[in-house]
Parts: structure tokens; sequence; C-alpha cells
């Protein structure tokens, strides 16, 4: 259904802050400080109030989804006679770089994994799905790097096959940030969850125009996108990237080791044609355009602090 509100158009309900809150209910927050503190990224400050706020309510809304989910495949299987495999629900988390998707899905699986009773939540990002670094480096495509080319996007579509089918043991790469790399022989395995979350840049995106085409998107079930304006994005890149610049990358073993060495300013002017080149490039060309297809849009502000929210109808 469509509304009309100041006079746009629009498929989406809008809350503040406090609306959404409001829709937390008296559900209890059981996450403590302590709890929060490695769930947080690696230049985020982010409060337990902020938890309540926004991530309590989001909660309780897909366990509304979920249940719902549970009583149709109920039906499923009553319609078709016999008993189909455990189907996990999954849920996928969108953004730019730097926009805190990680975090946000960190404190999801936290949730939902207690909520309303003991759940299995499974946490991949899609970072695994990368090619390896030495395709790229021979494709020429290392400065596209997170861009939709850059996916090994069947190995993707084929790994959420397989767990929609409710196969056991389904095997994830894993990606080193350290490295910045596929590690050799090392896996994830899925394991028929409750739960899946798919965290990453690409998980709403459509790529090409085939009729017949097969989309990440085809196999989610509830989609968020983590917002914000690009001045933002790019200031809170920079701010990592001096923060990494500090620890990471002075490890011997970085692939950016070589970054370490620079002065505070070189630091800033690197970080900031990365970001135009790369980052806000791929951004304004592949990642923003999906916003709107999402489920649900958390937009923040300055602090880091979602400020609205867009509940698509």
């Amino acid at each position: 259904m469509i509304v009309e509100i100041s006079n746009q158009l629009t498929p989406f309900l809008s809350f503040s802050r406090e609306q959404w809150a409001n829709l937390r209910k008296s559900v209890p927050l059981k996450l403590t400080e302590q709890d929060l503190k490695p769930l947080l990224g690696f230049n985020e400050e982010l409060s337990l109030d902020e938890v309540s706020t926004i991530y309590l309510p989001l909660a309780r809304l897909i366990n509304y989804y979920i249940d719902e989910n549970l009583r149709r495949q109920t039906v499923l299987n009553r319609f078709l006679g016999g008993h189909s495999p455990k189907v996990p629900y999954i849920i996928s988390i969108a953004g730019s770089v730097a926009v805190g998707k990680s975090t946000s899905a960190r404190i999801l699986q936290s949730l939902l994994s207690h909520w309303p009773n003991e759940r299995k939540v499974d946490l991949i990002t899609t970072d695994g799905f990368l090619y390896p670094l030495e395709k790229l480096k021979q494709n020429n495509l290392l400065q596209k790097k997170g861009f939709p080319v850059s996916y090994d996007t069947a190995k993707l579509i084929h790994f959420l096959a397989k767990i929609k089918s409710g196969n056991e043991n389904v095997k994830a790469p894993i990606y080193s940030h350290l490295t910045y790399d596929i590690i050799p022989d090392e896996f994830h395995e899925v394991n028929q969850p409750d739960i899946l979350i798919l965290e990453g840049l690409n998980v709403l995106q459509t790529g090409g125009n085939k009729s017949n085409q097969i989309f990440v998107s085809d196999f989610v079930d509830f989609s968020i996108y983590v917002d914000a304006e690009e001045n933002l994005l790019k200031e809170w890149y920079i701010k990592r990237f001096l923060k990494l610049r500090q620890s990471a990358f002075s490890n011997p073993n970085s692939y950016f080791k070589h970054y370490a060495t620079l002065s505070e300013e070189e630091a800033i002017t690197i970080a900031s044609q990365i970001w135009e080149s790369i980052n806000g490039l791929n951004l304004r060309e592949n990642i923003l355009p999906t916003r709107e297809r999402a489920n649900l849009i958390l937009t923040k502000g300055a602090a880091h602090a979602v400020e609205l929210i867009k509940l698509r109808k």
C-alpha cells in the first residue's frame, strides 16, 4: 500500500527515535555494557541506550515476522503432505563502508539469539565471497574491490540456495582484513541455524538485466539498509583509517603495513583519495541506489546514532 506523506508518494512508514523506541513496549534489555563492548566496530561508540531505542524494537518486529514465517512453513508442509527440511530465516544488512553494518549485525545476532527463547543465529559477511587477491590483480580489479564485479556472486548465490534448501554444514569462505585476502582452506560452517544474518555491501544489488537472473535478495526474508550522509561516511572512514594506522597497519603481516609510517596529514590525504576513487564511487554507483529496496532503513546522524527509521509496509 502506498500513502501520501508530505506531498510525496512513499511505500515506507517513517518513525523518529522517540516513536520507534515506544514500539519496544516492555521488552527487557538483557545486554550489559560488558556484553556490548566486543560487539562494537573499530571506530564506533554505541551506548546501551541506542540498543534499547533502536535494536530492541527491531528485534521485536523481526520476531513477529519469524513467527509468521514459521506459520507459513507449517501451512506449506500441510499442503504438501510431508515435512520439509528446516529453513533458516535470512536477514540481510546492507550499507556503505564505515556506516557500521558489522556492529548492527553483531548486536542483532546477540539480541535474536536469546529472544524469546534460545535460538541459533549465525552471521556471515559477504567479504568471504570476494575473489581472491591474486585473481583481482590478474583481472585488474584491485581498484574495484567491493564493487559488484569483485565478488563471486554465483558462489554466494549457490551458498544461499543450499541454506534455503535446509542443507547441513554449508561452508562459507573466510576473509582476513589483515591480509586483505581470502584465508585458504578455512571456512565457516553454517549448520541449519534458526536465523542467518548476511552482512555486506552487495546484498541488495541486482546487477544485470537478464530476465531469468537470480539475485542474493531472492533468498532474503528481511532486509536492512544502514544509511548516513556521504560527508559523514567519509569522515568516519578517515577516522577509522587513522586508528588503523596506529594499530592493525603496524602489524608486519598486514597488507597495509606501508601506511603505518605515514604522518597524520599524509594518512588523511591517502584516506580521502581512497574514499573518492573507490568507496565513495562504489557508494554512489552501486550501493546507495539499492537503499529503497530494503524493508527497513536506519538513517544515522553525526554521532552514529539512528535518527530516522523507515519501515516498508
